[in-house]
């Protein structure tokens, strides 16, 4: 998309900006060491990984710690090995957003190390290890929202741990609380869980706040059941810890997405999936009693981990943005491992040989398909067909494996898997937009706008008091910026595509992008004034977006405001100093205004993007242009080849260096340029004219002059200056009658132009002295060479000595 400037300025572009609604993740310390790998490295993907695997032998070190506190030393240490190679770790560990879970974890078991010893003295708390247990509380939650349930395992471990090695009878634990136990609860450790309990729920409550009190919206496609009616929603939720618990005992069919049609919804009680959740329950009831009778604080641990830090992912209190996360077994999975390593500890005590062998057996295929999985994260394409081997049911595996072939410029083979994707979830809006989007690649403009009004079509439609933000994905509403994109390309169509923006509005209030793309359209429409207020009422939603001040700047250049529009454009640089359009275009704005100062903060603008991007030819254009206000030619003309170098075809930098080369009496270096850009652009009526006056002045070639006039007349018949030089390469052949014939024309065209006039007065004066000097017998003074010597007016360029760049 672009608008033109100001007449006669450069062509600015409008950027655009989408802020997709949050899913409410607010992880500060987690993107702050995004950040600080960015600042040493960048984009390389080494050092996040490095810092992933780091931060997962750290949790293995912690959760050795953890475990030999309910096992002894050797059943500890095969927990944590069975940690450390289990696959479903995969996801976590070798992807990097995964660093989440492994923050999170770090001091999800700080808090509960720092808890256990606070809670070890018989007597007396130890209160610096209840402070320290609460501030791990709040970064874990800081790292990842699971981290908070650290405070209910810290209450299971006072109770079921710290209260059990506080009884000195051989007395049940029951007995011990209804017999004695409760005034020392009612002391210390009622304080303790009180301390942690009240720090975690002032964490709560400020974790709410920052979500704004509400939950995140998420669509069907997310998680089908969350948009489904009872009794499939509360049976396939119901069913989900069982699958998880599946997938923790039996890592085989790993898969990078669980959402859409991977998990079928559960729609009756005779689903024969309900026996594992009914099995699932059983077992979790059965292990929580064998805990309470045997007094086992591995069992009563390994429960904890398992179950209690899984339960915001469940979906059992509020619906989450998927159905399974490999991932978010991450913290569960400590828990599996404590209570296998428990259940090992106790065959081995019986059958020696049998726990040995199976354990090996265990760790080799753990870690040989650890080993696998992580080469299916070798690359987007890898890890999302991988998931395809596993499940062919979900859309999303089909549009994220097209999703990688279209980065690749593979259109064709990107638009094979989203036609699947399509045929899979015939009602996935995201789907069809990425078809159409594929067709518009591949230059098939009707099939992508058919596309994209299938995608509109499935939209679901606004219901009487009910908002439609809440019913709709944000990136949905990308089909009505797509298809207003597609048909804005057609100039009829702009107040077609305008009520699509407006309909997109409509929809969500706050949709930014909606209103740049709007403020577009309407320049285009020579509205400006309406664009400027749709960029105003923007800024209403996104104050600090730089993109909406930048487009402003260009509606204000539009209604000839310079300096408001530099203010604009200067504005989106105090937001966003590195903002390149911005950069460049407030820069040919200080130049064109002309004072010396700033052209000096111009030209370090300028340079300041050159130092960005060495290869942008416009940058070395208007570095040129600079150079030429400030009169040092030498410098323009470097700028002007460097230009032209990087960009053959540039028509701005190549008349502008044929002309500074022709004004320094430099003619013969200057055809080649004026030569080149009348092949790349043969309409170019300036530099024929130049061109034209080179082959008469100074290549003496009569033929190509007239052959650069006859083409300028050929584009503009009335174009005066081409019509008077085409009757000076006529009198340079000695063709005085059809010099005249020529001038006159050209008098008639222009009876204002003196020069014209003059020149026709000097032709027919020759005319008739060669009439005369015929109608003699001797030579004549007069032949049509004393004529030709006689002539010496050649026009040349125009006042206006310079092209601004078009591009």
């Amino acid at each position: 998309m672009k608008t033109s400037a100001s007449p006669g300025a450069h062509v600015i572009t409008t950027k655009t900006v989408l802020t997709e609604q949050s899913h409410k993740s607010y992880r500060p310390l987690t993107v702050l060491t995004f950040r600080w790998n960015y600042a040493i490295h960048g984009l390389q993907p080494a050092g996040y990984h490095l810092v992933n695997l780091l931060l997962h032998a750290l949790v293995s070190l912690l959760y050795y710690r953890v475990c030999a506190m309910f096992l002894p030393e050797f059943a500890s240490f095969v927990a944590a090995i069975l940690f450390v190679v289990h696959p479903i770790h995969s996801e976590a560990v070798t992807g990097v957003v995964g660093r989440a879970e492994m923050l999170s974890s770090v001091f999800f078991l700080g808090a509960l190390l720092c808890y256990a010893r606070a809670a070890s003295r018989r007597r007396h708390t130890d209160w610096r290890y209840v402070v320290a247990c609460t501030a791990c509380v709040g970064v874990a939650m800081l790292c990842k929202e699971q981290g908070i349930t650290v405070t209910a395992v810290c209450v299971v471990y006072e109770i079921f741990v710290a209260q059990k090695r506080r009884s000195s009878s051989g007395r049940s634990w029951l007995e011990y609380w209804g017999k004695g136990g409760w005034g020392y609860a009612c002391g210390e450790a009622a304080r303790r869980v009180a301390t942690v309990c009240c720090a975690t729920l002032a964490l709560l409550a400020a974790r709410l706040h920052v979500m704004g009190a509400q939950l995140p919206v998420f669509t069907r496609f997310d998680n089908p059941a969350g948009a489904s009616p009872p009794p499939a929603r509360h049976l396939t939720f119901a069913y989900l810890p069982a699958l998880n618990a599946w997938l923790l005992t039996l890592p085989e069919a790993l898969c990078c997405d669980w959402t859409m049609g991977t998990v079928a919804l559960l729609q009756s009680w005779r689903d024969p999936r309900n026996m594992a959740t009914l099995g699932l329950a059983v077992m979790l009831v059965a292990g929580t009693i064998h805990a309470l009778r045997t007094r086992s604080s591995a069992l009563s641990m390994g429960l904890a981990l398992l179950v209690l830090p899984f339960l915001p992912a469940s979906n059992l209190f509020f619906p989450v943005g998927f159905v399974v996360a490999e991932r978010v077994l991450y913290m569960p999975s400590m828990g599996w491992c404590l209570l296998v390593a428990h259940g090992w500890r106790l065959v081995a005590k019986k059958q020696a040989k049998l726990a040995a062998g199976a354990l090996v057996f265990l760790l080799l295929a753990f870690s040989a398909k650890t080993y696998i999985r992580n080469w299916d994260w070798k690359t987007e394409y890898t890890i999302f067909a991988s998931g395809l081997k596993v499940n062919r049911n979900n859309a999303k595996l089909y549009n994220n494996v097209g999703h990688a072939l279209e980065s690749e410029g593979k259109y064709g083979e990107a638009l094979e898997f989203f036609k699947i994707a399509v045929n899979v979830q015939p009602d996935d809006v995201g789907a069809h937009i990425n078809v159409g989007r594929t067709f518009n690649h591949l230059g098939k403009y009707q099939e992508a706008e058919a596309a994209y009004v299938k995608a509109k079509s499935l939209l679901p439609k606004a219901k009487p008091g009910e908002s439609y933000q809440a019913r709709i994905a944000p990136n949905h509403l990308n089909v009505f910026l797509n298809l207003a994109n597609l048909i804005s390309k057609n100039a009829t169509r702009l107040e077609e595509a305008d009520l699509l923006y407006r309909q997109a509005i409509s929809m969500r209030a706050d949709y930014t992008q909606a209103y740049i793309n709007r403020g577009d359209i309407l320049i285009k429409l020579n509205r400006t004034k309406e664009a400027q207020e749709v960029y105003e009422r923007a800024l209403l939603y996104d104050s600090g977006n730089p993109d909406i001040y930048y487009n402003l700047g260009v509606v204000l250049l539009e209604q000839g405001k310079a300096s408001q529009a530099l203010a604009y454009l200067d504005k989106a640089l105090e937001l966003e100093p590195e903002h390149e359009q911005a950069l460049l275009n407030s820069a040919i704005l200080l130049q064109e205004l002309g004072a010396a100062d700033l052209r000096h903060i111009a030209r370090q603008r300028l340079l300041k993007l050159l130092d960005k991007d060495a290869t942008n030819e416009r940058v070395h254009f208007n570095l040129g242009m600079v150079c030429m206000d400030e009169g040092d030619a030498e410098c323009a003309e470097r700028w002007f080849r460097a230009a032209v170098h990087l960009k053959p075809d540039f028509r701005s930098a190549l008349f502008n260096l044929a002309l500074l080369l022709a004004d320094r009496r430099r003619p013969l270096e200057a055809a080649p340029f004026l030569k080149q850009l009348v092949r790349h652009h043969p309409d170019h009526i300036k530099a024929l004219v130049l061109l034209g006056d080179i082959y008469i002045n100074s290549v003496k070639d009569l033929d190509a002059a007239e052959s650069c006039y006859r083409r300028i007349l050929e584009l503009e018949p009335d174009n005066v200056q081409a019509l008077h030089n085409l009757c000076v390469v006529a009198v340079e052949r000695g063709k005085l009658a059809i010099a005249e014939e020529c001038l006159t024309r050209a008098a008639v065209l222009a009876p204002h132009e003196h020069y014209i006039q003059r020149h026709l007065s000097v032709v027919r004066t020759r005319l008739a002295a060669v009439s005369l000097t015929n109608s003699n017998t001797r030579p004549s003074d007069g032949s049509d060479a004393e004529v030709r010597a006689r002539w010496n007016y050649i026009p040349q360029q125009p006042p206006d000595p310079h092209e601004s760049d078009p591009s």
